[in-house]
């Protein structure tokens, strides 16, 4: 069963930083897509960032240039390095895994979700 596990939310400052991480694990196969999700009250959960197997990514326009989605194959974790934080960031951020092969923004296409850390923007 994959399991899906995230760090490193908190309080930051407008034009701030924060390194998320998504540590994974029960992988029974080499393919897979992961993506960064999140969710402010009240609104619809929407994607940030994804990536496939190969290293491909797709990002939101809201995180482009800003964040930067990636993987580290050795020890299983996902991270998304986000600056320049903005108060429309503030959101409850989620990591999902998938077994198909290529990048999704939606998060109805992931089946496997983390609990979410909180991200909180404000001055």
């Amino acid at each position: 069963e994959v399991q899906l596990v995230e760090s490193g939310g908190g309080l930051v400052q407008p034009g701030g930083s924060l390194r998320l991480s998504c540590a994974a694990s029960g992988y029974t196969t080499n393919y897979y897509s992961m993506g960064w999700f999140r969710q402010a009250a009240g609104k619809e959960r929407e994607g940030v960032a994804s990536i496939d197997y190969l290293g491909t990514t797709r990002y939101a326009d809201s995180a482009k240039g800003r964040f930067t989605i990636s993987i580290d194959n050795a020890k299983n974790t996902l991270s998304l390095q986000m600056n320049s934080l903005k108060p429309e960031d503030t959101a409850m951020y989620y990591c999902a895994s998938d077994g198909f092969r290529y990048t999704a923004l939606d998060w109805r296409r992931y089946n496997y979700w983390g609990q979410g850390t909180q991200v909180t923007v404000s001055s």
